[in-house]
């Protein structure tokens, strides 16, 4: 039995959302800049979603002329607790700042990973969905799903899935919704967490673990480089960013995730701010620069503002604390 099926519909049904936002300045009538400048605060290292999709979101929103500029600063600590305070506990002097997450973020306030969870920040809104993917080396003895369930039912110990985040954390949920949706265990899954997608790959790669379990996106372009093999994805079809890796559904395997990725603001930002930013936003899936980030990436779009982001996230608490209660992690 698949443990939680996130299907690009449920979410949309649901309200996902993930917004991007910067540092005010005043609004252009004609539809150009919108915002000044942005500083984005990515919770994680180079390389990762969180990496990827700020950085994504500032390309398309300078490149389409909706913010003046963008600069990026990687704060990598406490699953992400290192950001979400320093952001919190400099709320007057972070205005202009906006930190990307993901559904890290309820995860990781449900294990107790940091002692914050997002009502503690500004909800700006949600921009898109990242589908999982499992992962292994190119020329390594692992050719699709059914080969790696069979070297974990014949070495569990031996067959070690990576990951970008903590036990407990997204990328271990996702790898055992898979393990268990094909008759697997679970919990006996040997689980490595890495610090962001590059150093998860480069344990791929060095043959420390067997397999990843990561973002879509994050896989795409080692994948067209011939140095991995993506041999799953968590979508209900074959995304069109990279046709030749397989979905875990016509594999067999009852497993449909997509991850939101979002923006968040310091606490107390003020309401006008908080309108720019999720103006530019708007503005921006208008543009040829965000179809051609998005496309490029798999992503899919998704975007709500405000309370349609906070409903998402009371109900996706209410599920995955209902899925980590079933596989022991609360």
């Amino acid at each position: 039995m698949t443990i939680l099926n996130f299907s690009r519909r449920t979410i949309m049904a649901a309200g996902v959302a993930l917004a991007v936002t910067g540092l005010a300045a005043p609004a252009v009538a004609d539809g150009h800049q919108v915002v000044d400048s942005i500083h984005f605060l990515i919770p994680g290292g180079a390389g990762g979603g969180w990496d990827g999709t700020a950085r994504g979101t500032g390309e398309a929103l300078t490149g389409a002329g909706l913010v003046g500029s963008a600069s990026y600063e990687n704060m990598s600590g406490g699953g992400g607790g290192k950001a979400i305070g320093y952001l919190i506990e400099n709320a007057d002097s972070n205005h202009g700042t906006l930190m990307v997450n993901s559904t890290p973020i309820v995860i990781r306030s449900l294990t107790g990973v940091f002692p914050q969870n997002f009502r503690d920040l500004t909800l700006v809104a949600g921009t898109i969905g990242d589908y999982a993917a499992l992962v292994v080396a190119a020329d390594g003895p692992i050719k699709d799903l059914n080969g790696l369930i069979e070297a974990f039912n014949a070495d569990s110990s031996g067959t070690a899935v990576g990951g970008g985040s903590v036990p407990g954390g997204m990328d271990h949920l996702v790898a055992a919704m898979v393990f268990q949706a094909a008759g697997a265990d679970p919990v006996a899954m040997k689980y490595v967490p890495y610090d962001g997608g590059g150093a998860t790959m480069a344990g791929l790669l060095s043959g420390e673990v067997q397999a990843v379990s990561t973002g879509f996106s994050e896989a795409v372009e080692l994948a067209k480089a011939g140095e991995v093999r993506i041999i799953g994805v968590t979508s209900p079809e074959r995304v069109d960013a990279y046709k030749d890796a397989p979905t875990m559904l016509e594999q067999g395997n009852a497993t449909e995730f997509v991850n939101w990725r979002g923006f968040f603001a310091a606490p107390g930002l003020p309401a006008d701010k908080l309108a720019m930013y999720q103006d530019a936003l708007t503005k921006m899936y208008e543009t040829d620069e965000w179809e051609a980030v998005r496309a490029r990436n798999g992503w899919v779009n998704i975007h709500n503002n405000g309370d349609d982001f906070k409903k998402f996230l009371e109900n996706q608490e209410q599920v995955i604390g209902d899925l980590m209660k079933q596989l022991g992690f609360l």
